[in-house]
Order: C-alpha cells, then sequence, then structure tokens
C-alpha cells in the first residue's frame, strides 16, 4: 500500500453548484492526486468522505473530501473560508491540504 503524502497541494478553478435554495461552492481535485489518494485505503467517514486539513491563503480548517462518481474528489469551500480569502466562482486558487 502506498505511503500517504505529508501534503497534497494543487489549482483549481471555483465552481457553484445550486440547489434552491442554497448554493455551494467547490474545486475539484484532479483525477490523477485523486486516485493516488483513494488507492492509500485511508480513514474514511461518513459515506467514503476523506477527513482532511486544508490550507488556503492563510485560513486552515478540517472538512472532508467528497467522492464523485467521476474518480474525482470535491473539496467544498466554506463560505467564512471564502469570505477571508476573497474567492468567487470562476476564480483559479491554490489550495493545500493533509488527510488526517
Amino acid at each position: 500500500m502506498p505511503k500517504p503524502k505529508s501534503k497534497y497541494s494543487f489549482k483549481a478553478k471555483v465552481f457553484v453548484y445550486t440547489v434552491e435554495p442554497a448554493s455551494w461552492y467547490f474545486v475539484s481535485v484532479d483525477k490523477k492526486m485523486s486516485a493516488e489518494i483513494k488507492a492509500l485505503k485511508t480513514k474514511k467517514v461518513g459515506f467514503s468522505f476523506i477527513p482532511v486539513e486544508v490550507t488556503l491563503g492563510k485560513t486552515i480548517w478540517k472538512t472532508t473530501l467528497f467522492p464523485t462518481k467521476e474518480g474525482s474528489y470535491l473539496l467544498a469551500l466554506k463560505k467564512d473560508v471564502r469570505i477571508r480569502e476573497d474567492i468567487h466562482a470562476g476564480e483559479e486558487i491554490k489550495v493545500s491540504f493533509r488527510l488526517v
């Protein structure tokens, strides 16, 4: 079994998924990185979510990666993080995380 990296980093565009009355903001973890993480057989919670600690700009928080049918993971961007880091839909951002 492969060993986890201490930190994963990637760049991705922020996109919005809307289900009335709410909107969720996400970035997609690229498929190659997602496959690497999936191969680790790491700790999962809930519906195969993977616990992570995320760093975005100066903000650090704990959350989970959401698996998708397409094989990649999604990372939800909390509203307070988006406001603090001035992040908007369509913008490319750099995200780092570590598995917890």
